[in-house]
């Protein structure tokens, strides 16, 4: 509305800045060569004067030596013609004065018709201006109707505890009197917790289609503009929406981008934001009640949000979603390759075991991306080949085919792997090895994939000094061979997951018999500092520094050693594995497994 209002003033203002323009350039124009009427008579009397043509008042004036001027008549002068008739002066009337009358009424009524015009112009556009007023609060909520929503729970998969607890809600909407009989409260609010793609909007989506009632899904950034209060608005109105097509879900995706504790916005300009939470507090649990409308909302950031918001009567039950473990992630993985064409060898299974940490989405993705390695290749058929290049692109990074390694760097990218893998064999408590690659992927020159057999929820202390030690193997590796200063620079990352291993028995797990299984380490992880972030004092004496940082070298040097000490006695295997590894480049379970028998892998 302001805005209209602006540009119907600056257009005004544009307006009378050229009806004015306009009328000065006219009145320059017909009164040019003006000159006072007492200056004409003295011509007049002095004979100066050839020709005049009289218009009204105006006198235009030819005299005898060509010039020209004009002039006006100030009073009624009844002398004037008899004076020009004595000096001889030719007269010339007006014969047609329609010329000056056309221009009288332009410049009077023209400007007014265009101010006219323009007036109910912008009336409409105000009169428009107040219906996208009404659309610019409106909610932003889109609406679904039962027979748009095709999700079910047979489309999600890997969360079963989660489904059972969100049963509550459809066995409601399906049968609302059994639970109004015995008196039960449904929950009128779901908050849904858990990392970005686990699935918490399909979820969302697969009550909906469950239950078979409407669905309003918004993001929490929806509500949220410049103008205070119209994130309330939207609010309101979209709760007057939703017990329009009651019974009804409301999902709102994103809920910490408006539900975050108030105050903690800072800079004191963020009254819309409160304002838009205050509202949505009191829609979920005022005086008014909503009767068959239950919100549902998703966000991975649950520390930041509002504690009004979680207390019984808004929010009532949180349901954490996790990634999947290694079952979940196989049925996921089937419901997400039931439409590809794929051939009869592949091994869901062991796709599963090698993506640990992988969400929902991530596992959609692992299966568009062998799709399309399939296309591009052009093959009719998903096989295992595809799925395990998607996996290792995702993991690893795109494979660096066209980099050029000389035969040197190339046989010293083979020990190291090769190090790597042996070690990892020969030690107790080691995740079974699946292959090694001397081909390079993102920062990597080569890689040695362990493959655990189910999802590791804790480690004893042999399995992570087998960890340690098998990190160092390709350091080792290189220092048998090519001798202590001839060692790359490329073990910089083993050094470092080796020393964060090292410290964590130390400082957290308890692994040090001078220290015990005492904590030394704070939530800040800021130990070596005098203060933290807030402000704390360091807890741990510098002599207790001291005796932890011996600790963490007595465990790397023991592994250390230990990995030498296996490798030097196997150093026949590591020329095999080499000499397989640059014919080969990669070398998958079996292969390794005849090396580390000693057998023949060539043919």
């Amino acid at each position: 509305m302001n805005k209209i209002i602006k540009k119907l003033i600056l257009c005004l203002l544009i307006i009378f800045s050229f009806v004015f323009f306009f009328q000065n350039l006219i009145y320059k124009t017909y009164n040019n060569n003006y000159v006072e009427y007492s200056k004409f008579i003295t011509d007049l009397t002095k004979n100066k004067i050839k020709e005049v043509k009289i218009i009204d008042k105006k006198i235009d004036v030819i005299k005898k030596n060509n010039d020209k001027y004009n002039t006006y008549i100030p009073i009624n002068d009844s002398k004037l013609l008899d004076t020009l008739l004595i000096k001889n002066v030719k007269i010339i009337g007006n014969k047609n004065n329609n010329n000056n009358f056309f221009l009288t009424i332009f410049i009077s009524w023209v400007p007014m018709i265009l101010l006219i015009g323009i007036w109910i112009f912008f009336i409409k556009q105000i009169q428009n201006g107040g219906k996208n007023v009404i659309s610019f609060i409106k909610s932003k909520a889109k609406l679904f109707k039962p027979n748009q929503i095709k999700v079910t729970f047979k489309d999600v998969a890997g969360c079963e505890e989660v489904k059972e607890e969100l049963r509550e809600i459809i066995d409601f909407f399906k049968n609302p009197d059994d639970f109004i009989k015995i008196g039960v409260k449904i929950p009128k609010g779901v908050l849904m917790i858990g990392p970005p793609g686990t699935g918490k909007t399909l979820l969302a989506k697969a009550v909906a289609g469950e239950s078979q009632v409407s669905f309003f899904s918004v993001s929490g950034s929806d509500f949220v503009e410049m103008f205070v209060g119209v994130g309330a608005s939207r609010v309101r109105n979209m709760f007057i929406q939703a017990k329009k097509f009651s019974p009804c879900i409301i999902f709102i995706d994103e809920l910490d981008a408006v539900g975050r504790q108030r105050g903690s916005w800072g800079g004191g300009n963020n009254d819309e934001r409160e304002q838009t939470l205050n509202q949505i507090l009191v829609e979920m649990d005022g005086f008014e009640e909503n009767p068959n409308v239950i919100i549902i909302a998703a966000t991975n950031r649950p520390d930041i949000l509002d504690k009004a918001l979680l207390r019984p009567g808004r929010f009532d039950r949180k349901v954490y979603i996790g990634l999947p473990d290694i079952k979940g992630r196989e049925k996921i993985l089937k419901v997400h390759i039931k439409n590809i064409i794929t051939s009869k060898n592949i091994n869901l299974s062991l796709i599963a075991r090698s993506t640990s940490g992988f969400s929902g989405a991530d596992l959609s993705n692992l299966i568009n991306e062998a799709a399309l390695l399939t296309v591009r290749e052009k093959k009719k058929k998903v096989t295992m080949l595809e799925l395990e290049k998607a996996r290792d692109k995702i993991i690893m990074g795109v494979e660096k085919k066209s980099l050029l390694i000389s035969i040197k760097q190339k046989e010293l990218i083979a020990f190291h792997e090769s190090g790597h893998a042996i070690i990892g064999c020969l030690l107790p408590e080691q995740d079974p090895i699946h292959k090694v690659s001397i081909i390079p992927r993102g920062n990597a020159l080569g890689i040695t994939f362990f493959l655990p057999k189910t999802d590791i929820l804790s480690e004893n202390f042999k399995k992570l000094e087998s960890k340690i030690s098998t990190l160092y193997g390709g350091r080792i590796a290189e220092e048998i061979i090519y001798g202590k200063h001839k060692i790359s620079t490329g073990s910089y990352n083993d050094i470092k997951n080796a020393t964060l291993i090292a410290r964590n028995m130390i400082t957290k797990w308890g692994f040090s018999k001078k220290l015990g299984p005492l904590l030394y380490d704070n939530e800040n992880n800021n130990i070596f500092n005098v203060e933290n972030d807030k402000g704390k004092l360091k807890f741990i004496s510098d002599a207790t520094l001291y005796i932890i940082d011996q600790e963490i070298k007595i465990i790397i040097e023991n592994n250390y050693i230990k990995a030498k000490n296996l490798l030097i006695k196997n150093i026949d295997i590591l020329y095999s594995m080499k000499e397989a590894l640059l014919k080969y480049e990669t070398l998958n379970y079996e292969q390794i497994k005849k090396i580390m028998n000693r057998k023949n892998i060539y043919f």
